[in-house]
């Protein structure tokens, strides 16, 4: 027996090395560690990172493979009235799950890329996407967007990376000390079907803070923006089939003289005076809530 032991000692080391590069944090977890290490990663950033392609440096400033088209994940659901918000209320919702998962880029490859509607036919090249294709419609249209002017009173910025959204997220709320919050969904692609509302719990107090979303684009940017007197419910929900649902849910206050074109008040015009208006976020929109 005593002949295998440094055999076995061998085995142990090699396994430990093993189980080591398997768990392996990516450069962006580590980056996240550094600026917020009492915050943990939400999974709708984890999975993103787990799912990515591994794109070096050299490979993104070739040709990244970063296909299919990144998109948010989706939510399909009408918009509704803060009053409405309750235990026991019910809503009919159908998460999309997110679907095929697309790059996030390390910044040291993400800032290699043009990111400008200026440099459009370049961008389009690079990925090997079509002048006048769906495709490439939805990023010139994320980039027209991210090039607009902020709102009043309002930070934005479209983050290619995840090292780009947390050094915006931090300067936008003035501290490293905040949370996240995202919904969360028991099954990946549920059935559209009838909520349950079993619980509301409110997420947000009177100081700022900011929501990121993703926009279609050849790979993973989160379009970030600051947000002031709207507020944020986490609500626990069951579906008909048992499905359990942390919904994040975010109301507006779309007074009279809002905007006619906002889906929102052309739904809800008839109910004005009532209370906010408000709706569910997909799983893979994130907010981010100063702790103090």
């Amino acid at each position: 027996m005593d002949r295998f032991l440094p055999l076995l000692s061998v085995l142990a080391i090699l396994l430990q090395l093993a189980v080591g590069v398997t768990h392996a944090a990516s450069p962006s977890e580590l980056y996240w560690r550094s600026v917020l290490p009492d915050t943990p990663m939400p999974s709708a950033i984890a999975d993103l990172i787990k799912h990515s392609t591994n794109v070096g440096k050299e490979l993104a400033l070739s040709h990244p493979a970063v296909k299919p088209m990144a998109t948010s994940s989706k939510l399909r659901s009408s918009f509704f009235l803060e009053n409405d918000l309750h235990a026991g209320a019910k809503f009919t919702l159908h998460f999309t799950g997110t679907g095929s998962r697309p790059s996030l880029l390390p910044r040291q490859a993400a800032d290699s890329i043009p990111f400008t509607n200026t440099k459009l036919p370049e961008i389009l090249a690079r990925f090997s996407i079509a002048p006048g294709s769906r495709e490439a419609k939805a990023i010139e249209t994320t980039l027209e967007e991210c090039e607009e002017q902020a709102g009043y009173r309002q930070i934005k910025k479209c983050a290619t990376s995840l090292e780009s959204m947390l050094d915006f997220t931090t300067s936008a709320l003035r501290t490293r000390d905040i949370h996240t919050v995202s919904t969360k969904v028991g099954k990946e692609d549920s059935p559209e079907q009838q909520y349950s509302v079993v619980g509301v719990r409110k997420v947000t107090g009177s100081s700022d803070w900011v929501v990121c979303h993703v926009q279609p684009y050849a790979y993973t940017v989160f379009y970030c923006h600051t947000k002031g007197k709207s507020k944020a419910y986490m609500v626990s929900m069951v579906g008909v089939d048992g499905t359990k649902v942390e919904a994040l849910a975010v109301c507006h206050d779309y007074k009279e003289g809002s905007n006619p074109k906002i889906l929102a008040y052309q739904e809800l015009k008839g109910k004005q005076g009532t209370g906010n208006f408000c709706h569910f976020q997909p799983q893979d929109n994130i907010v981010w809530i100063p702790k103090s």
